[in-house]
């Protein structure tokens, strides 16, 4: 005779399971919510961290369709120090945050981006899209790369600005080869400090670095 009263087991973790689950999905406000419920558990299940949008990332809902450095430097955050990332995941993140799809796929077009993406050169010409200038994208470049907290400038590595700046210029195609390598070469050697760091201030104030 089959038994009828036999009691269901509930996993010890489910119940906390599920609450972080609800707090994270009211926090993140995800448009496509089982999209992003499987984006969640995938993540959990390979060790990864969910695409949970923290407090400190909160964005008005009025500015979420609209491109900001606040924004980008969350998506960099959550690209998390990878310097190749799947364009289906980056795809992902970028619709979490609500950003617009056009857009994107602009960025894509522009930078011939196939299934793996160069993570630093999708940044860069994401700045572009806000940055009139080149030195106004290296600025915004910098902003969101630039992990200092204590007040100062943002600062990055000479190494890190000599590849995007090259690289942009490249893109832009109004810039000489050689005007860049004059610009490069004076900045080494007459402007970075032993720290090897550059900051804003370095290339938006200084008369002498024309980076147009």
């Amino acid at each position: 005779m089959p038994q009828t009263d036999k009691q269901v087991c509930i996993p010890p973790e489910l119940p906390e399971l599920l609450k972080q689950f609800t707090k994270a999905a009211i926090r993140t406000q995800p448009p496509d919510l089982i999209q992003w419920a499987a984006e969640y558990f995938g993540a959990m299940s390979r060790g990864e961290i969910p695409p949970v949008r923290e407090r400190s990332e909160q964005i008005p809902l009025s500015n979420w369709t609209e491109l900001t450095p606040e924004l980008l430097k969350v998506l960099h955050s959550r690209v998390a120090g990878r310097l190749i990332i799947h364009a289906d995941e980056l795809a992902q993140m970028w619709k979490v945050l609500n950003l617009p799809t056009d857009l994107f796929n602009s960025v894509m077009n522009v930078g011939r981006f196939t299934e793996e993406i160069e993570w630093l050169k999708f940044l860069a010409l994401a700045c572009s899209s806000l940055g009139v200038t080149i030195a106004k994208t290296l600025k915004i470049v910098c902003e969101v790369l630039s992990s200092d907290h204590d007040g100062g400038p943002p600062r990055i590595p000479f190494s890190t600005f000599q590849f995007l700046y090259t690289y942009i210029a490249e893109v832009d195609g109004e810039i000489s080869s050689s005007h860049v390598s004059r610009m490069l070469n004076y900045i080494e050697q007459e402007v970075i400090g032993p720290d090897g760091l550059i900051k804003v201030n370095d290339f938006t104030q200084n008369p002498r670095v024309r980076l147009e």
